[in-house]
């Protein structure tokens, strides 16, 4: 009989020690984050961030968040085509006439992995591109070529 108590003594023992440990996590955890306020958040008395808008006065650097706003916004739309991105900018208010654009089909008629659009500004160059990996964008200088993109480039003619 001496066997079988000092067995479920042990076996008291262990479930106590589990117990024990499992109530010390549950107590001793790092303290819950606090949520903070986010810089976008104004505080009271401030003034929100102004919304970005077009400087056509401005540099490429100067409208570059404006650029990728109107960008974003076209993304969303699901329209990725060359067409939509330049017709979305001249919405916004830029000139058909200072931008450029990459075939959006390649010469097999496939829909191509990537393209940029530009916009010359003031002697600088916002330049988006999408593709698969995503949307980026730059702002440069204008190339001695008096063009922002490299390579071939289709006609704006609609």
């Amino acid at each position: 009989m001496r066997g079988k108590g000092a067995a479920s003594g042990i076996g008291a023992f262990v479930v106590a020690v589990v117990l024990a440990a499992a109530l010390t996590a549950c107590v001793g955890g790092p303290p819950a984050p606090t949520p903070t306020a986010s810089a976008a958040t104004p505080s009271p008395g401030e003034t929100a961030p102004p919304e970005p808008a077009i400087d056509l006065g401005g540099t490429a650097a100067q409208n570059q968040e404006y650029f990728d706003q109107v960008n974003a916004a076209t993304i969303a739309t699901g329209l990725t085509d060359g067409r939509s991105f330049i017709d979305a900018l001249v919405v916004a208010g830029y000139s058909k006439e200072s931008m450029e654009v990459t075939p959006d089909r390649t010469t097999a008629n496939e829909k191509a992995d990537s393209i940029q659009f530009s916009i010359r500004l003031n002697g600088t160059c916002l330049i988006g591109q999408y593709g698969g990996a995503g949307y980026g964008s730059f702002a440069g200088p204008l190339l001695a070529s008096g063009h922002c993109l490299v390579g071939t480039t289709r006609p704006i003619d609609w």
